[in-house]
């Protein structure tokens, strides 16, 4: 049985998906409403997500839950944050922040822009420009 959401949820969720022109199906806003639904930033996994999908009683496959994070992901919705090469993170916080990755509970968490300085970067080579710089800060207990 598919859990109920609140109806504020469903607006935000399809109002996020068509801020990137994203066809609103069932199972986008599904996950959409996990991971906007309620206002709050997130960073999932794919596996995290699809547990919860499934927590909330949605039908939706793994391979679905990837396809669909990639999506929002080239729309512009969401980053993908790659910690170690291969751990994928998805963020729906899109703006330019840094991360604390905490090697014990492997999560990924924003960690304060503000306290950041990167005095320059590299000579980009010809004809490319940069997309973004990712600053993963990892953790772990002394």
């Amino acid at each position: 049985m598919t859990q109920a959401f609140d109806p504020r949820q469903t607006q935000r969720s399809t109002a996020w998906l068509a801020s990137a022109g994203l066809r609103p199906t069932r199972q986008r806003i599904a996950l959409a409403e996990l991971l906007v639904g309620d206002g709050e930033n997130r960073h999932v996994t794919a596996e995290s997500l699809h547990a919860a999908s499934r927590a909330a009683g949605e039908a939706v496959s793994l391979a679905t839950v990837y396809n669909t994070l990639r999506a929002f992901c080239e729309a512009g919705l969401m980053n993908e944050v790659v910690v170690d090469g291969s751990k994928s993170y998805f963020d729906t916080r899109t703006d330019d922040h840094p991360h604390y990755y905490w090697e014990d509970s492997h999560s990924l968490t924003d960690a304060p822009a503000e306290e950041l300085s990167i005095a320059s970067l590299p000579k980009v080579p010809e004809g490319m420009t940069v997309s973004r710089v990712d600053v993963v800060i990892r953790l772990r207990k002394a």
